[in-house]
């Protein structure tokens, strides 16, 4: 145990960046979720429409993602390129549907017109749309070459975007249930996987580099350049800072490490956080701020979990900075975002209702596409 002292260290650049931009990427998820929702309620559009776990469904995912762990420690080396090519497409179509709206608010600014121009996968895409399309593939080309972490931490921020807006909780039990299923998958294999499988598997896979296909097929084809081609590559399954960010370094460590956290850390919170922001919205079924807490109408529950998603990372990182060693950030993350949503919808009488989730209506569940 390191002494007390060392939580001095919190307040370098590089965890503070991180934090902050967790606890940002959390919240800009959840409402990203929200805002998808209401965009596919107003436009009828069932082929976008996204996936509603059940507690089947959310009771296979700690299994499904124990499955896929042992199975990128043992193999990570054979199937890692594959793994690569998978991301990048999974990166390219997340970031599209993050700035899709942007592009939408500059159209309806500017009175820009957007013909259509062809037809892909039974959509049809316009010209602003195609150039977009074309920006995110530079995009992930500029981090298959150089493997920069702001690249990396840019593609890893629009998949946890993606992910949360397109698989959604129908209830808190359900919500629970996950909650705790991966608070005991993260300690199992933060703390006790070296006991069964001779290494922390967590840790390793995290820390792995993928081999980048773009420089074995450069290499294979002698092309100019091949030097400037990064040959390992960090997937973007976390976000991670320099530890030397802004001239900061923590001691008894190489200035080229890394802090990292897992894109999960953000994923599952923000799914419960998305979860509280729609309850509200269909209580409310007002246009209201949510920033403005004052308001009975408005988000509430978020301005209770949000703090706590912070409390709790910072927790995380200082019984890392203790122990000095890596810790299971759900261990801490779960409790501190779970329990207040609960308390205060218990509180408020509102627990049951939450609990069990409001029924959609006869012309909601036109709307719903469940697994």
């Amino acid at each position: 145990m390191e002494p007390l002292w060392k939580l001095v260290y919190l307040l370098e650049p590089a965890p503070i960046t991180l934090i902050l931009t967790a606890v940002a990427v959390t919240f800009g998820s959840a409402f990203r979720a929200l805002n998808y929702g209401k965009e596919m309620e107003r436009n009828r559009d069932l082929s976008e429409a996204s996936i509603t776990l059940d507690r089947s469904q959310a009771l296979m995912i700690p299994i499904m993602s124990s499955c896929s762990l042992l199975l990128m420690f043992y193999l990570f080396s054979s199937v890692s390129q594959l793994l690569t090519a998978f991301t990048a497409v999974a990166s390219a179509t997340s970031l599209f549907f993050c700035l899709s709206p942007y592009t939408t608010f500059l159209k309806s600014q500017f009175g820009l017109s957007d013909p259509f121009v062809s037809r892909c996968c039974s959509k049809s895409f316009t010209r602003i749309q195609g150039l977009l399309l074309l920006l995110c593939a530079s995009i992930v080309a500029a981090w298959l070459v150089s493997g920069h972490w702001i690249l990396n931490n840019l593609l890893g921020i629009s998949i946890c975007i993606a992910f949360v807006s397109h698989v959604r909780l129908p209830n808190i039990k359900v919500c629970a249930m996950l909650l705790v299923c991966l608070f005991v998958y993260d300690i199992f294999w933060v703390f006790f996987s070296e006991r069964f499988f001779g290494a922390n598997v967590m840790v390793s896979v995290a820390t792995q580099q993928a081999s980048n296909p773009v420089h074995t097929v450069a290499n294979s084809l002698s092309l100019p350049g091949l030097q400037m081609i990064t040959k390992k590559l960090e997937l973007p399954v976390k976000i991670v800072f320099p530890r030397n960010l802004l001239g900061g370094i923590l001691p008894e460590n190489n200035a080229a490490d890394f802090m990292m956290l897992g894109l999960g850390d953000m994923a599952i919170p923000a799914m419960l956080m998305a979860l509280v922001l729609c309850f509200d919205h269909r209580k409310s079924r007002d246009t209201v701020d949510p920033f403005d807490i004052r308001n009975s109408k408005g988000h509430k529950y978020i301005w209770y979990a949000l703090p706590g998603y912070a409390i709790g990372l910072v927790f995380a990182l200082a019984a890392g900075v203790l122990t000095h060693s890596p810790q299971p950030a759900l261990l801490y993350l779960v409790p501190s975002t779970l329990g207040p949503i609960i308390f205060i919808s218990w509180v408020r009488k509102e627990l049951t209702e939450l609990w069990e989730g409001t029924m959609p209506n006869q012309n909601d569940k036109t709307r719903l596409v469940e697994v």
